[in-house]
């Protein structure tokens, strides 16, 4: 399923990060929450990386 996920903003490809429940975007330094097994493809709802 992560091969057919894409960042909505930059659409390049998300990694998956276990520990967090996320799916980070390197390109756009952001990374996505996983709430319930659902992926929340929100810019709002979004986390910037430091």
């Amino acid at each position: 399923m992560l091969e057919a996920l894409v960042c909505p903003q930059t659409q390049a490809q998300l990694s998956y990060d276990a520990e967090r429940q996320e799916l980070v975007s390197r390109a756009a330094n952001l990374a996505y929450p996983i709430r319930g097994g659902i992926p929340v493809m929100l810019a709002d709802e979004a986390r910037p990386l430091e």
